[in-house]
C-alpha cells in the first residue's frame, strides 16, 4: 500500500506542479480529508481558475489575427526606446504560428523583466520568424525618432526569413513599405502578434542597456534604461554626455547649471 504523502509533501508537489498537471493534482487530492490538503486544492483550483481566464485573454488577444488569417502570414510590429536619452531604439517583428498555445503575452510594459525574458525565450522558440531592427543615437539625432523608429522597422521587417502576407502595427503605417499595413492604437495590448513584438523589442533593448552599463556605468543605464531619470540626468550633468546619448533629447539638461 502506497504510503499517505504529510501535508508538507503534498505543498511541495503544488509548488512544483506545472498548469498542464493541475487538473490531475485537484482529481488525487480532492477526497483527501485532512484541512491542510483541502486548502491546498482550494489553491490548486484557483490556479487552474486563473489559468482558464488567461486562456480567455489570450483568445481575445487574438482577434486581429482571426481576423485576417486568410491573408496568410500575419506579422505583429512594435518598438522599445522612443523616450529614452540614450541609447538606440529597438523594433521587432514577429510572425507567430495560427495555432499558438503561449500564454500570458502583453504589452511588455505589463510585465516584469523576469516575465519579459521568459516570454522572450518561448517567442524565440515558437515563431515561426523573429525580425529586430536597431537604429543609433546618432541616426536618431540625424533623422528624428518618429523617423528612426520607422527605420528600425522596416529593417525588423527585411530580417524575417518569411515574408509576411499583412502587417499588424503599434498604432503606425509605416512608409517605404508595401506590405498591406493594419495600424492598431494601442496594439501590444490588442493583439498577440504585436504584443509579442513588444517583448521581443523591449527585451533586446533593455539587454544592450544593460551591456553599456558596463562599459560606463556612472550614467546607471541598467537601471533606468536610458530613460529620464533623476539620477540619470544628474550623471548628464556631472559627466557630461556618453557616446550613447542622444544630443536632440539632452540639451536642455546640458544647458541647465
Amino acid at each position: 500500500m502506497e504510503r499517505q504523502k504529510t501535508i508538507g509533501e503534498v505543498k511541495e508537489e503544488l509548488k512544483a506542479a506545472r498548469e498542464d498537471v493541475l487538473p490531475l493534482f485537484v482529481e488525487r487530492y480532492e477526497a483527501d480529508s485532512r484541512n491542510g490538503v483541502r486548502l491546498l486544492v482550494e489553491q490548486a483550483k484557483r490556479r487552474l481558475g486563473k489559468l482558464e481566464e488567461e486562456r480567455a485573454r489570450i483568445e481575445r488577444l487574438k482577434i486581429y489575427e482571426k481576423k485576417y488569417a486568410d491573408r496568410g502570414y500575419i506579422c505583429g510590429i512594435d518598438e522599445a526606446g522612443r523616450g529614452p536619452l540614450a541609447g538606440p531604439v529597438v523594433a521587432g517583428a514577429v510572425i507567430l504560428p495560427q495555432e499558438c498555445d503561449m500564454l500570458y503575452i502583453n504589452d511588455s510594459k505589463k510585465l516584469s523583466p523576469q516575465k519579459r525574458e521568459e516570454l522572450y525565450k518561448e517567442i524565440m522558440e515558437k515563431a515561426i520568424a523573429v525580425g529586430v531592427g536597431i537604429i543609433g543615437p546618432q541616426r536618431i539625432d540625424e533623422i528624428n525618432i518618429l523617423q528612426a523608429t520607422y527605420e528600425a522597422m522596416r529593417e525588423a521587417i527585411r530580417k524575417l526569413e518569411v515574408l509576411p502576407d499583412i502587417l499588424l502595427n503599434d498604432a503606425v503605417t509605416i512608409p517605404e513599405v508595401t506590405i498591406p499595413q493594419v495600424p492598431i492604437i494601442k496594439g501590444d495590448a490588442k493583439s498577440i502578434s504585436i504584443g509579442a513584438a513588444s517583448i521581443v523589442a523591449k527585451v533586446t533593448r533593455d539587454r544592450l542597456m544593460v551591456d553599456y552599463d558596463k562599459v560606463m556605468p556612472e550614467y546607471g543605464f541598467a537601471s533606468h534604461k536610458g530613460y529620464g531619470a533623476k539620477r540619470h540626468i544628474e550623471a548628464i550633468k556631472k559627466y557630461g554626455p556618453s557616446p550613447i546619448h542622444r544630443e536632440t533629447f539632452i540639451r536642455n539638461f546640458i544647458l541647465k547649471d
